[in-house]
């Protein structure tokens, strides 16, 4: 399995909108239609060898805070209540494949877990807006991104 890398420009554009280096690799998933980072998806291990469970990252700030309001809000165990368990385990499943195809070091530890690193229920609602963003059948981030309507702010990368 090869993993496309992030462009220098890419690099330094997410690198400045998270105020530091990334410690692995990344390639950008999903783009604002201006072309700025809003997804990162990162190869599953970090350049040290360290598993990385968050396969899809949402980096772009107005996206972020947004989404952290939601979660301060309560949004976590709301949207938990909201979501049928079994299309949860689903997407955690789907999620964590996903991961295992991406995976270039086979011979490491490797992450498990599904989107936000767990098996069950909701852990991290921007872990599963980016995974909603990169076209999976998320039912936590599509609440979510109907919640923050986020449909004219995002275009979907063609990611060869």
């Amino acid at each position: 399995m090869s993993f496309k890398d992030a462009s220098l420009d890419d690099l330094t554009a997410v690198e400045s909108l998270l105020g530091r280096p990334l410690q692995g690799r990344f390639a950008v998933a999903v783009r604002r239609v201006d072309g700025s980072p809003v997804v990162i998806e990162n190869e599953p291990h970090l350049r040290d060898g360290t598993p990385m469970p968050t396969l899809y990252w949402l980096v772009d700030p107005e996206l972020r805070d947004a989404v952290s309001r939601l979660e301060g809000d309560g949004g976590v165990h709301r949207y938990e209540d909201l979501v049928d368990e079994e299309q949860l385990r689903r997407t955690h499943d789907e999620y964590a494949r996903r991961r295992t195809l991406a995976t270039v070091r086979t011979n490491l530890v490797q992450a498990s877990g599904g989107v936000g690193g767990t098996r069950v229920g909701v852990k991290c609602l921007h872990a599963h807006l980016a995974n909603y963003l990169v076209g999976a059948d998320d039912p936590v981030g599509a609440l979510v991104a109907g919640e923050l309507d986020v449909s004219d702010l995002v275009v979907q990368d063609v990611r060869g």
